[in-house]
């Protein structure tokens, strides 16, 4: 990828760094262990972004 990117792109690739976290401890506590994964987790060699 090229080192000067644009603001837009760059912006996506902060959003989508963000939303890649695991689901908070207190959220599977407060569900009782229905919601235990984030389906937007992703591994960055498998699975890339359209951004």
């Amino acid at each position: 990828m090229a080192r000067n990117k644009p603001a837009a792109k760059k912006l996506r690739l902060i959003k989508a760094g963000k939303e890649k976290k695991p689901v908070p401890t207190w959220v599977i506590a407060k569900t009782d262990g229905h919601v235990r994964t984030n389906p937007k987790r992703r591994r960055w060699r498998q699975s890339k972004i359209k951004a």
